[in-house]
């Protein structure tokens, strides 16, 4: 077996990875490959200045693309090792990306590679996830907990967690950054980013998922019916500290759960807005005693089967995410 991956291997995982969620599929990502090794940059002209000023979720979204990228090249074969941050006069260089061939893919490895195409944001509620318990171990033992610590809050937690959504909702009210960021990114598509109108939902489903952000609202009869309140677990993901190399790690293994989650059969739908704001962020931390700092929270449940087949976002193309020679098949 060649010991670098060809061309076409590595068009093909970026092209997969790229279609990781982000801030409003902003895709703030930029990959390069020389033949020999991959690297990933984070592109801040694709943050979202008075969303995400610090740029924590540039570099959580850029995570999740390496942590679907890793999976992807399992599936075909490869796996890689990632040098972090390889040069301490540019920050926005996350990774340095080196392969070697794998001795054995496994089932498992196509599968998840297979659950990146199936999965997508779903902002609709969802019904309880059937077989969490039993589930809940076996996600636990798929990621580092010294990369990211995951709890699981339950339907106690409710309140606490409305209010934190109220609380980001009333303190950005006459944020107009913030909202001149919502409208252009929302309700339509520019230039292959951002959420089309299809993925919003109703002002009345919307009641019905009391923890989300409040996006722009779509017309139409509302879907899912059934589903009269949201019966989601939720999931926080927090890090010990904001250091741009746990955001990144922590993004990885959001790549891990959301993809896990996927496999079990379960919707899924990621919530950023309460670790945007410090007093929201706070009152989140009180659900977990305090240990950690709240990146990225998850709405996990179960949806109607209809539900996956749900049309794709738009991501970028491949020529605007990845620059490589015209020819990498042949290398030393």
């Amino acid at each position: 077996m060649n010991q670098l991956p060809t061309g076409e291997t590595i068009e093909t995982a970026v092209l997969l990875a790229g279609r990781a969620p982000s801030l409003h599929n902003s895709q703030p990502w930029h990959w390069t490959f020389d033949g020999h090794t991959l690297q990933l940059f984070a592109v801040p002209e694709r943050r979202l200045p008075a969303t995400d000023p610090s740029g924590r979720q540039m570099l959580i979204s850029c995570g999740i693309t390496l942590g679907h990228f890793r999976a992807a090249m399992s599936a075909a074969g490869w796996r890689i090792h990632v040098a972090r941050f390889p040069n301490p006069n540019r920050r926005d260089h996350l990774a340095a990306i080196t392969f070697h061939p794998a001795h054995f893919v496994t089932d498992a490895d196509r599968t998840r590679a297979d659950a990146i195409r199936r999965r997508h944001t779903d902002r609709l509620p969802f019904a309880e996830p059937t077989g969490w318990s039993d589930f809940e171990p076996i996600l636990r033992s798929t990621f580092d907990q010294a990369d990211a610590t995951l709890d699981v809050l339950h339907d106690d937690s409710r309140p606490a967690l409305a209010r934190a959504s109220e609380m980001t909702a009333s303190l950005r009210r006459y944020d107009a950054g913030y909202h001149a960021e919502l409208q252009w990114w929302t309700g339509h598509v520019i230039g292959n980013a951002g959420v089309p109108r299809e993925a919003l939902i109703s002002s009345e489903e919307r009641q019905r998922v009391n923890v989300g952000r409040q996006f722009p609202t779509a017309t139409g009869a509302p879907r899912r019916g059934e589903t009269t309140a949201d019966h989601s677990v939720i999931l926080v993901l927090s890090t010990h500290g904001d250091t741009p190399d746990e955001l990144v790690r922590c993004g990885e293994v959001l790549s891990t759960v959301l993809l896990e989650c996927t496999l079990a059969g379960y919707a899924t739908c990621p919530l950023t807005h309460m670790s945007e704001v410090p007093q929201s962020r706070a009152l989140v931390r009180t659900l977990i005693d305090g240990s950690g700092l709240p990146q990225v929270l998850v709405r996990v449940g179960s949806a109607p089967e209809s539900a996956q087949n749900a049309p794709e976002t738009p991501r970028r193309p491949l020529a605007e995410i990845l620059d490589m020679p015209t020819s990498t098949d042949q290398v030393d």
